[in-house]
């Protein structure tokens, strides 16, 4: 009893009670990873897990279970997506072998021209209102992943949603707290308040929701495919909404649009294969980050380190440039994606910075030629890496008749620069901050994840690769960790770099690794919530099992079966 007394003595003395259950050696580690051998899902509301869970159960796939949990998270997660915007994703296919990339993103309104924002004496498009809407992409998405490698009915994959939408969930604390932020702007626009304020209010933490016009629309679309979303009444209610406030997008608009399946493109990171869409996504940015600071010793100089936070932002700043000038629509402008992501590049581009000094303006190399985000696993090795947005959170504040969703505000990444590559024309895609990720090794899958967030997503894909490869975090750890955040860089729209741009740490790194950035240049300042949300599922190549992790960050939650 004695020697007991002592034994806990000490360990109150040295302080190692609190991390007695922390196996994995970091303080930031906000649990152990979720390990799984028949499935795995990982998305940013655990009801929407549930959902996916339960698809698996049924003899679902990863395919059919992502498009279960997407409509469940267009219910309950509001905020950060639903049928009026746009998606990605990337599907490692177990029968092939091979990674499938889809581009389900919307085109701008055909009838309205770069002329009518100048002549009406704007600088910028808007963000809210008609004027940013744009065809969305979602739903004929869903359709394009079910008919190539969906296995249950669609109908039976909407039915969750639908159930949930009329009978009512319980909001989260963190949705609610977004609705409140969303309703004193996005409440003047016609359709909101009857569908988001029901009893005048909006729904706050614990209150049960429903969306019984949303339950009626994804009812129709079950019963009449995508055409009842482009083709049918739901498409002819969104055009006569738009038309009669001041809109231009059209029936014609929905009536002919298309997903299209892309080719993944990737650079290899120490042996690991990192893979992301091409552009009119930001995707390549993450490997443009790699690629510059694969040149450095990043193990060696250690995570909470002012030489590592140094060249990830300066590495960053350069990648951004390049976006600033060349992400966009690929139909209309020659993207040179295999030279900006090449070796030879990234060794031009590392030579411009000084590893002292914050760089305060980046040009461009010369070359030629709000969000959820979710994972799924199934027991045959399909795994999807999949995110879905209207963009500025609930998007454009249009929410059309009794449909019961708001449609997106995508058009608002245009640039009205003349001649830049982003630049809006009629019927084109804009440019888009929405990335999903996928990480093989050896031709073999090894991890799918994402991370939501605006610029914030490129810049985390990197961490994440960085936190696993060269710091050896397990998939939790890599998501948990203390992120680095710049912003300020030059924007797809046509906006400079100002003064160096703003740095931003979260709680963790350490007060001496902050103050020598500043030493070098670095405008510091705190942010509170602009890092993120991530989630990843890693598949064990030699036995198959599944690991998953979740933001500590928000709601979101792994789980599997």
């Amino acid at each position: 009893m004695k020697s007991w007394l002592i034994g806990i003595s000490a360990m109150l003395l040295t302080g190692h009670v609190w991390s007695y259950d922390r196996v994995t050696g970091h303080d930031f580690a906000s649990r152990s990873e979720v390990i799984a051998s028949n499935g795995m899902a990982a998305t940013s509301q655990p009801l929407a897990t549930q959902v996916a869970l339960d698809v698996l159960k049924q003899g679902g796939n990863a395919i059919d279970a992502a498009i279960a949990a997407n409509a469940m998270l267009g219910l309950v997660e509001p905020t950060g997506c639903g049928v009026g915007g746009d998606l990605y994703a990337i599907v490692w296919d177990a029968k092939s072998k091979k990674l499938y990339g889809l581009n389900a993103s919307g085109r701008s309104p055909k009838s309205l021209t770069r002329d009518y924002f100048i002549d009406n004496g704007m600088t910028k498009i808007p963000s809210h209102g008609p004027l940013p809407v744009s065809v969305p992409g979602a739903v004929d998405g869903w359709f394009e992943l079910h008919g190539k490698f969906g296995q249950l009915p669609m109908a039976q994959l909407l039915q969750p949603a639908i159930g949930y939408a009329e009978q009512g969930f319980p909001v989260t604390e963190l949705i609610g707290y977004y609705l409140g932020r969303s309703a004193p702007k996005l409440s003047q626009f016609p359709g909101f308040t009857e569908t988001y304020m029901p009893n005048g209010k909006i729904p706050s933490k614990g209150d049960i929701f429903a969306n019984p016009r949303l339950a009626n629309t994804y009812k129709a679309i079950a019963k009449g495919g995508r055409d009842a979303f482009y083709k049918g009444q739901i498409a002819k209610d969104i055009a006569a909404y738009m038309k009669a406030n001041g809109g231009f997008l059209s029936y014609d608009d929905l009536a002919s649009h298309r997903s299209e399946w892309v080719e993944p493109v990737s650079t290899n990171y120490r042996g690991y294969d990192v893979w992301e869409l091409p552009p009119n996504g930001q995707g390549i940015a993450a490997l443009q980050i790699l690629n510059v600071l694969e040149g450095y010793d990043i193990q060696a100089m250690g995570f909470d380190s002012p030489d590592y936070v140094h060249a990830f932002v300066e590495a960053k700043k350069l990648a951004f440039a390049d976006r600033a000038k060349y992400y966009a629509d690929t139909d209309f402008n020659t993207i040179p994606v295999q030279q900006l992501i090449s070796k030879n590049y990234a060794n031009k581009r590392r030579a411009l910075i000084d590893m002292n000094k914050a760089s305060k303006r980046v040009d461009a190399g010369i070359v030629h030629g709000d969000t959820i985000y979710l994972t799924t696993a199934d027991k045959h090795g399909n795994m999807v890496s999949l995110i879905q947005s209207n963009y500025r959170g609930m998007g454009s504040g249009m929410v059309p008749g009794e449909l019961g969703f708001m449609l997106q505000d995508r058009g608002e990444l245009f640039s009205l620069e003349a001649g830049h590559f982003n630049v809006y024309e009629p019927g084109k895609r804009p440019f888009h901050t929405i990335i999903p990720a996928f990480i093989t090794k050896e031709d073999k899958p090894w991890v799918s994840f994402g991370v939501m967030g605006g610029a914030t997503q490129p810049q985390a894909h990197a961490q994440i690769v960085i936190n696993l490869v060269d710091f050896g975090m397990n998939l939790q750890e890599a998501g948990d960790a203390p992120r680095i955040l710049h912003t300020g860089s030059s924007q797809p729209t046509g906006q400079q770099m100002l003064d160096g741009g703003v740095l931003s740490l979260e709680e963790g790194f350490s007060f001496m690794t902050r103050r020598q950035l500043l030493k070098r240049g670095h405008t510091l300042q705190q942010n509170s919530g602009s890092f993120g949300g991530y989630q990843a599922i890693l598949r064990d190549p030699n036995s198959g099992v599944y690991y998953g992790a979740s933001e500590s960050r928000k709601d979101g939650q792994a789980a599997g079966y």
